[in-house]
């Protein structure tokens, strides 16, 4: 007989609907899961008490929440205004054909562009998430990422890079532009007021103490992220996990995320991101909302 602890931990994809209405979480900060398949993280409505052998209705959706379809036959409530779309290192040292060969990357340009405007439409803010770094920051960097990005002992952070690219993902620099049409997308969102860009210095976007980006989430009151980007098992999957442990609710954007890894890397992301960080959904069903 196998020992309890060894039943394995079960995420919303793989694991039955609830059969009763269920919340987690404490007075303050909760999510609630129904029946239904719902599961509500909006945080606004707790499972109202009922008389003896009654069951808690499923709540109806209000005004200032949407219902995002997700893997598994569930359904996320999100509120708006504490929901963000977090687009991570879609620059063109990563993807622009100059640089690096990267068509998965490249793929997801297109559902992005085709998700971010009906978003922006709800209320749901666009964080670019990418790397730009300082002079400052090249002497604090830790000699693994240094070495990460170096090859055969040459490069690296702040080399100069070929074609008028500028100093490798150095802030302002070529390369850690946007890959178009993405960078004309910011600047429409900037000037809009609906898109911010957020500086990272590591492979998370959320690393250490009081990263530029968790301090913009928390002073923004966002709750709940939709994650895309590049690449999947390094950064994006860096970010993703580091707002896991600090209690984000987590949903990735499948068809928006690529790596250039070997064939698993991916899907080990989208498994994990399912069954054990929060949940998976695609473009399609977000540009549908």
């Amino acid at each position: 007989m196998s020992p309890l602890h060894d039943t394995p931990i079960l995420g919303m994809v793989a694991r039955l609907q609830v059969q009763v209405p269920t919340e987690y979480g404490n007075d303050a900060n909760f999510w609630t899961e129904w029946p239904s398949g719902l599961v509500d993280v909006s945080r606004t409505t707790h499972i109202p008490s009922v008389s003896d052998g009654a069951q808690a209705e499923t709540p109806p959706l209000t005004e200032g929440l949407v219902d995002i379809p997700v893997d598994g036959e569930r359904t996320v409530r999100v509120k708006k205004e504490s929901t963000a779309l977090v687009v991570v290192d879609m620059q063109n040292f990563f993807l622009h054909p100059e640089l690096r060969d990267h068509p998965t990357g490249l793929k997801c340009v297109d559902p992005l562009m085709k998700i971010i405007p009906p978003l922006r439409d709800l209320g749901i803010k666009i964080l670019w998430v990418n790397w730009g770094l300082t002079d400052h920051e090249l002497r604090t960097i830790p000699p693994s990422l240094v070495r990460g990005f170096m090859k055969n002992g040459r490069g690296g952070f702040g080399s100069e890079l070929p074609g008028g690219f500028g100093r490798l993902l150095m802030r302002d620099a070529r390369n850690s532009e946007l890959y178009e049409p993405l960078q004309a997308e910011w600047l429409k969102g900037k000037n809009a007021g609906t898109d911010f860009w957020i500086h990272k210095n590591r492979i998370s976007g959320l690393w250490g103490y009081q990263s530029s980006l968790d301090l913009f989430l928390q002073e923004n009151g966002i709750t709940t992220l939709l994650f895309s980007g590049v690449n999947a098992d390094q950064c994006v999957a860096g970010t993703l996990v580091d707002a896991y442990f600090r209690g984000y609710d987590c949903i990735l954007v499948e068809d928006c995320t690529a790596t250039t890894s070997p064939e698993g890397g991916l899907a080990n992301v989208v498994y994990n991101a399912g069954n054990s960080y929060g949940f998976v959904t695609d473009s399609k069903r977000l540009a549908a909302l």
